[in-house]
């Protein structure tokens, strides 16, 4: 023991010798070793990863015992100790950075010698209960640490972020249904286009985010598909045949989602190509996400000297210097969140990028970041249906300015020619007329025609009759 002024500790050994382990904690000689050897960041694999690789070892030892392999009153204690650990009973004892080793080897035998530990302790300390040959039998780092990162990504996704992304559609939805009968100028370029239902703009928002779920969906599918059973290098040494099979069907069990043995090995273990297409799909929503929020905001601009069609909900004074103030600060933070997980997508890559021959070098970092890309989307998405789409309000601004457009001309074209419906435009804009006004003096066009031919409600939804309806 050390003296008074230091933190207690005993002694620990693994198969490199003695180590000090702080007396409280329940890992071991290599969690320790490990958490001396990479002080670098302070960041730690998240709860739902941990949880993972609980359900993981709590799986595969019941699958050890039911195959005869592992000692059934040892397999019983691993179980409830694993439990612990999905339970989140054990979190403050999973202490190493999630900058380490590129396999995550040091935390799957954090994993280890804390469940081996709070296991020996369920046997009264009577047997004893090892890491490696009990815990982590017919199990490698290099199998275990890429199924727990699928596992606990699926669920992420299954769990999080497809509920979210359901709850921002269906807000999209209701407010496309509510805005349909406003008509304002549309916009291409930043400049004024043809007339436009605000309405059909959200049906638009609502299905980026229809597509984003889709893509969600299948890249949940891939990672359902998992390592486990390659053992070291792919070839199922060390572990029974039945082991993975059984094991993954414990794990589908337990979170719902229809977990499977990957059918190659190989790939599975020398790469990361199905996390790396997880996060593009993440990236893409991510941007789909920027192009709501950015729109919102645009739209919500002003809102006196600004476009103004939208009122944005006041969550929060906008100013610590001009009282009055509200900025569209929920959108903000989703774009905050989007320029994240597009940085994540890109570690990602590089990290998919880092698998040599057998193994990939990055797992810990591609967990961390893919877990932290969901789980912001999610909350992200839930908070901007429920704090800034439910309480949008359109102005009277959007149908206000329509009769101003100039875009107005696009419908005269196919009647007058495109030249002649040009020059109206330009002599509109140049005069502050509207294309009405100016399209009853250079033109023979009677006041009902015009009137037909001007309707926004009409161009939003024009038909192939009025389109070829010819002079007049």
């Amino acid at each position: 023991m050390s003296n008074n002024n230091e933190k207690k500790t005993r002694s620990e050994r693994d198969s490199m010798g003695e180590m000090q382990v702080p007396a409280d904690a329940l890992y071991g000689a290599s969690t320790r070793r490990a958490a001396l050897n990479f002080p670098i960041s302070g960041l730690r694999f998240p709860r739902r990863f941990i949880k993972a690789l609980g359900q993981v070892k709590l799986a595969a030892a019941q699958t050890n015992a039911e195959l005869g392999v592992v000692d059934k009153k040892t397999a019983e204690a691993v179980v409830s100790a694993a439990q612990e650990v999905i339970d989140g009973k054990t979190d403050d004892h999973f202490v190493v950075d999630i900058f380490q080793t590129g396999s995550g080897t040091s935390t799957n035998m954090n994993a280890n010698e804390v469940i081996a530990r709070r296991a020996a302790a369920a046997q009264g300390g009577q047997s004893k209960i090892h890491p490696n040959d009990h815990v982590n039998f017919g199990q490698s780092s290099n199998d275990v640490v890429p199924t727990a990162l699928h596992v606990s990504a699926a669920s992420a996704l299954n769990e999080d972020l497809l509920p979210a992304l359901h709850t921002l559609r269906e807000s999209l939805q209701n407010k496309s249904k509510e805005f349909w009968d406003i008509i304002k100028t549309g916009r291409t370029h930043l400049q004024d286009a043809t007339p436009i239902r605000l309405g059909q703009e959200f049906l638009g928002y609502a299905g980026q985010v229809q597509s984003g779920e889709r893509r969600v969906r299948q890249a949940l599918g891939e990672l359902c598909e998992v390592a486990l059973g390659g053992t070291a290098v792919g070839t199922g040494i060390n572990t029974h045949p039945a082991f993975s099979e059984k094991t993954c069907a414990r794990l589908g069990q337990m979170t719902g989602l229809p977990i499977h043995e990957t059918p190659n090995h190989f790939q599975a273990q020398s790469s990361l190509d199905n996390c790396v297409a997880a996060s593009g799909a993440l990236k893409t929503l991510a941007v789909s996400l920027t192009k709501i929020a950015n729109d919102i905001r645009w739209l919500g601009s002003g809102p006196r000297a600004g476009i103004g069609e939208l009122d944005v909900p006041a969550v929060q004074p906008g100013s610590s210097i001009m009282p009055g103030k509200v900025n569209p600060v929920i959108c903000e933070s989703v774009l905050m969140v989007c320029a994240q997980v597009i940085g994540n997508d890109a570690a990602i890559a590089v990290g998919g990028q880092s698998g040599n021959f057998e193994i990939n070098l990055t797992m810990p970092l591609v967990a961390y970041d893919l877990l932290q890309s969901i789980e912001l989307l999610a909350a992200a998405s839930k908070n901007l249906a429920t704090q800034c789409i439910d309480g949008l309000k359109a102005t009277s601004r959007g149908p206000e300015m329509v009769e101003r457009g100039l875009a107005m001309c696009t419908s005269l074209a196919p009647i007058i020619g495109y030249d002649a419906a040009a020059a109206i435009a330009k002599e509109a804009a140049k005069t502050g007329k509207t294309i009405r006004e100016v399209a009853r003096e250079r033109t023979d066009l009677s006041e009902e025609r015009l009137r037909e031919l001007l309707d926004p409600a009409l161009m939003v939804e024009p038909s192939a009759e009025r389109v070829g309806a010819g002079g007049g």
